[in-house]
């Protein structure tokens, strides 16, 4: 069988594995690779660039290894090809727990539970929950089920599809490096510059992506666009910046302003400030059902990418 047909048919069974199983509940795949990080980062770790960088090539580069010797594994047999590109495409995307824990804090928050919203808001992201009111949470869960479309689910997908499993493991060791080690705190500020540029790297073409079907799955087409042309840059975030526009923009929505990670303070733009309103409760839900709508219209572009290119080749 064709490396894109495998490609085509093992994302499409992975993505629907994710939509009716959600992650898996023991032995995540990423969790053990978290833990084998980790212990990679105790042995090397200096508060050097260099020793960062050496971090990310063994961590990385072993799972692209791993990717690529399980794959020419299976190569003869197109059925376990298949399955291999389906139980990896499962493994890294993470699209169901994303739109799952927003809307457990959608329900509390309508339910008028602040507090357990605030609890709920850790698995999500790392904003400060207790310095938060309601509308401040669901700005919050807006903003990371932008963001985290584009890392869990449109950024797999994409390297998947020019790199078969090697690209989905990669991808997702690059994304899993930089939460671990690439934010700037004393102790990563050296040792994690170069997994948290390698991740604006490798996030770069989902990221396009993902801000492209935003606006063609959104409310607002030319809001999103509008959104993304004028604030996007403005972001501190290369690539998170394009993401949030545009899911502003779609949504009729404003994101960005002030927000607390760790007890630190940031300003950040506005985005879509001209023609959006404040966040409210109901967001969450549309921001959840764009996110679904996005991931799908994702693996229809890659494969159509895939087949199209290997047309294009022969």
């Amino acid at each position: 069988m064709r490396a894109d047909r495998v490609f085509a048919y093992g994302a499409a069974a992975g993505l629907l594995g994710d939509l009716l199983l959600g992650d898996p509940r023991r032995g995540h795949p990423v969790a053990a690779f978290g833990r084998a990080a980790g212990a990679v980062e105790r042995v090397l770790w200096r508060d050097h660039r260099g020793w960062g960088a050496l971090h990310t090539v063994v961590c990385a580069g072993g799972a692209v290894a791993l990717g690529a010797a399980a794959a020419r594994a299976v190569r003869p047999c197109p059925a376990a090809s298949v399955a291999l590109t389906g139980a990896a495409t499962w493994a890294v995307v993470g699209g169901s727990s994303l739109v799952g824990e927003a809307r457990a804090v959608g329900r509390a928050l309508e339910a008028g539970d602040v507090e357990a919203a605030r609890a709920r808001l850790p698995h999500l992201c790392g904003r400060d929950p207790q310095a938060l009111d309601a509308d401040g949470i669901a700005r919050a869960v807006v903003e990371s089920v932008a963001e985290n479309t584009s890392d869990a689910v449109v950024g797999a997908l994409v390297w998947g599809a020019v790199g078969g499993v090697p690209g989905l493991l990669g991808f997702r060791a690059v994304n899993t490096l930089d939460a671990m080690v690439g934010h700037k705190s004393p102790r990563h500020r050296r040792f994690g510059w170069a997994s948290a540029r390698l991740d604006d790297l490798a996030g770069w073409p989902g990221a396009r992506l993902t801000a492209v079907l935003a606006a063609v799955a959104g409310d607002d087409p030319r809001g999103a666009v509008r959104a993304w042309r004028a604030d996007a840059g403005r972001h501190p975030s290369p690539n998170a910046g394009p993401v949030e526009a545009s899911f502003a923009g779609a949504l009729g929505v404003r994101l960005g302003g002030t927000l607390s990670y760790g007890g630190r303070v940031e300003h950040r733009p506005v985005l879509n400030g001209a023609a959006g309103r404040p966040v409210v409760t109901g967001d969450i839900e549309r921001a959840a059902r764009l996110s679904r709508r996005v991931g799908l219209l994702a693996l229809g572009v890659t494969v159509a990418g895939r087949l199209l290119t290997r047309g294009r080749t022969r």
